[in-house]
């Protein structure tokens, strides 16, 4: 063998040598040691709500008196959450605990306590709820959801199926994702096995402090896929002394519609990098009005924060004290401007897209991101989610039903609740909305005259 043959063989062994010290130096040989750590904190919730029915008794009997009858059913579900506080106080999903009539928190001991709701807050799907416990409980820390980074190990804690304490490990596979589940989406997502019974749960790093709660899962089967999605803890602590203090939130309003920056929006304003939130209503005496905010307006910047997604701008205005003045950037007409805009307070009367289409159709839905909408057959963008459907509204009149998908609106392609509500302004009583509809694997068109 020749000098530089053994010279190159010995140079290649050093590479595979010092990659394999690192790729195995990078990897924790155990976690056990934040799991007898952290364990204890992590507890499971068991709920009881009672759901009313309406039944038609006899609907076979055609000559029997008609009348309407309420039948009322007791289901039970399971979750998880975390104790943030040793007096009892407990994080978790606001979906866990929702309606519920009964709420019991089961400690790693299997101790049972009675939980009340401390806050909650549909909007970001946290809540707070306490139990008076005999004792001091295992606290787990907050961490700093900011800082983690993907391709960062995680590791979740929760109670999936209602099996009791179960630990997975995985990585932080995005962060950032936007669901369509609330104007706040900023979800992290995972590889970590996330499963039914693990919502509320904490998601550790390796310093054992909790970065986010477990709240949803992508799967085609019901089950973990590699795909689930957790709220950052930063999110939670932002809103954590106002769900103590009032049980609400009490959020910052701007009083824009906005829209994504496509790169064919951008190109179309003159905007050279696709950044920004596109303004595509303002609404009337609102802060961004007073302030001169326009139609077709891109914001940039939320004092002194660029804005890069749309999605971010709507967190920083929820998280600004009321009466706090800011300083936006604008593009407006191929120039960059500062405005100057005093954050008010957001009401429930505000008028959100949601709304919008609640009040002129009976309907509530929410905006279905394009991965979840391609699992429906529909491959070219988001589209809107019939969540319910008002009594003796016209969406029930004409049959719409729960789980029904909206793609057109008067033959318009909508992929948000945004861009359906933005549809609908435009009409009048008497006007009629045609409907094309995703439901089950067929499309069907709907006629809805407004009343």
């Amino acid at each position: 063998m020749s000098r530089v043959l053994r010279l190159f063989l010995a140079s290649v062994a050093i590479l595979l040598y010092t990659h394999g010290a690192l790729h195995a130096s990078a990897v924790p040989e155990t976690f056990s040691g934040i799991v007898k750590l952290r364990a204890k904190s992590v507890v499971n919730i068991s709920t009881t709500q009672v759901i009313k029915e309406k039944v038609k008794p006899f609907p076979f009997l055609p000559d029997m008196p008609y009348r309407d009858e309420e039948k009322k059913l007791r289901r039970q579900s399971l979750g998880s959450g975390f104790i943030i506080d040793e007096e009892g106080y407990i994080l978790t999903n606001n979906h866990v605990i929702d309606k519920a009539e009964d709420i019991r928190v089961r400690l790693w001991d299997e101790t049972e306590y009675k939980a009340t709701v401390v806050g909650r807050d549909r909007k970001t799907d946290i809540a707070l709820i306490k139990v008076e416990a005999d004792r001091p409980l295992p606290v787990a820390p907050l961490g700093d959801s900011d800082a983690i980074e993907v391709g960062d190990w995680i590791i979740a804690i929760g109670n999936p199926f209602g099996l009791g304490h179960t630990v997975t490990a995985g990585i932080v596979s995005a962060k950032g994702r936007v669901l369509g589940s609330g104007p706040y989406d900023d979800f992290i997502q995972t590889d970590a096995a996330i499963n039914p019974g693990n919502s509320g749960g904490p998601l550790f790093n390796l310093n054992g402090e909790v970065v986010g709660i477990s709240t949803a899962i992508f799967s085609t089967s019901g089950g973990n896929i590699g795909i689930g999605f957790a709220i950052p803890i930063n999110l939670a602590k932002d809103i954590l002394a106002s769900l103590k203090e009032k049980g609400f939130v009490e959020r910052g309003w701007l009083g824009v519609t906005i829209q994504k920056v496509t790169p064919e929006i951008a190109e179309s304003f003159g905007l050279k990098d696709r950044r920004g939130a596109l303004v595509t209503d303002v609404t009337r005496n609102s802060p961004a009005d007073k302030a001169g905010i326009q139609r077709g307006d891109i914001i940039i910047g939320y004092n002194g924060k660029t804005i890069e997604q749309m999605h971010e701008l709507p967190r920083l205005v929820a998280s600004t004290p009321v009466g706090t003045p800011v300083t936006l950037k604008i593009f407006r007409e191929g120039r960059e401007l500062e405005v100057n805009v005093v954050i008010e307070k957001l009401g429930e009367g505000i008028e959100t897209p949601e709304l919008v289409i609640e009040k002129v159709l009976g309907l509530r839905t929410k905006t279905m991101h394009p991965a979840i909408a391609e699992q429906f057959g529909i491959r070219d963008g988001g589209a809107v989610l019939v969540l319910g459907v008002a009594e003796n509204s016209p969406a029930q009149r004409q049959n719409i039903r729960k789980g029904d998908v909206i793609i057109e609106v008067n033959r318009k392609r909508v992929t948000s609740t945004e861009e359906m509500a933005s549809v609908l302004k435009g009409l009048d009583t008497g006007d009629t909305v045609l409907l094309l509809m995703k439901r089950n694997k067929g499309y069907i068109y709907v006629s809805i005259r407004l009343e």
